[in-house]
């Protein structure tokens, strides 16, 4: 029977959902983090992926003290570092456009906005939900590869749909080559789409509406795994509350 390969203890920490790979190294070099009960302090240091890994109760506390971010993105605006003359959705994150409607009951503090990324990506020219935290474990859950969160998004578009353009926007695109995964894709009224979808291709939504003879004219994503965008005003944010789960 051939021996169980050993995985980096930072590559297994991530893959558990503990933390991201980032996280994880500081964590070790904190000596926050053992392994069946042993502390490891060693970066590079490698385990069975059937040992146990625990976080001291320092690691666990500074997790909790990281935040989430969700924010109504008008268009305009960048998800991530600035471009050009567009501006980052992060650079609308102050205490007066902190939505009055948050009952998180969280204080807004400048050091929210240290280590504060954008956990998935809104085009500049679309608007609604997007999310921005500190907590690694949350940008995992959102974007990584192997992430199974749903989005939802509201589409005006214009033009006339191509036969079977319906059944093909569900299931049977390909973009670059490669087939999109099944998405859930309905009529709303008659010139709006909404969709459900779990990847995210660069400009999928636009780009899918061309390949069946649409174009689209409005986006707005509403929905993020179990967290809506809810009465949030355009330009304005909220934190996550701590029950909330995506």
């Amino acid at each position: 029977m051939a021996m169980e390969e050993k995985i980096r203890l930072s590559k297994l920490m991530a893959e558990q959902g503990l933390c991201s790979r980032r996280e994880a190294d500081t964590y070790i070099e904190r000596g926050w983090v053992s392994v069946d009960g042993v502390v490891v302090s060693e970066l590079g240091t490698r385990i069975l992926p059937t040992q146990k890994i625990t976080l001291a109760r320092a690691a666990q506390a500074k997790q909790q003290d990281r935040v989430t971010i969700m924010i109504n993105k008008p268009m305009g605006y960048v998800s991530a570092q600035p471009e050009g003359d567009y501006k980052s959705a992060a650079s609308l994150i102050h205490a007066h456009t902190h939505w009055a409607g948050d009952t998180s009951e969280r204080e807004f503090s400048p050091a929210h906005l240290m280590g504060l990324a954008p956990a998935g990506r809104l085009d500049i020219d679309s608007t609604g939900l997007l999310v921005l935290t500190q907590d690694g474990r949350i940008a995992r859950q959102l974007v990584g590869d192997d992430s199974e969160v749903e989005k939802e998004y509201l589409v005006r578009v214009r033009g006339q749909m191509r036969d079977r353009g319906l059944q093909l926007l569900n299931h049977g695109l390909s973009l670059d080559d490669k087939p999109l995964k099944p998405a859930r894709v309905v009529w709303q009224n008659q010139d709006q789409l909404r969709f459900v979808l779990r990847e995210g291709r660069k400009r999928q939504i636009r780009r899918m509406c061309e390949l069946v003879g649409l174009e689209v004219t409005g986006l707005k994503r509403v929905r993020i795994g179990r967290v809506t965008l809810g009465d949030l005003p355009g330009g304005q944010w909220r934190y996550m509350k701590p029950e909330e789960k995506f």
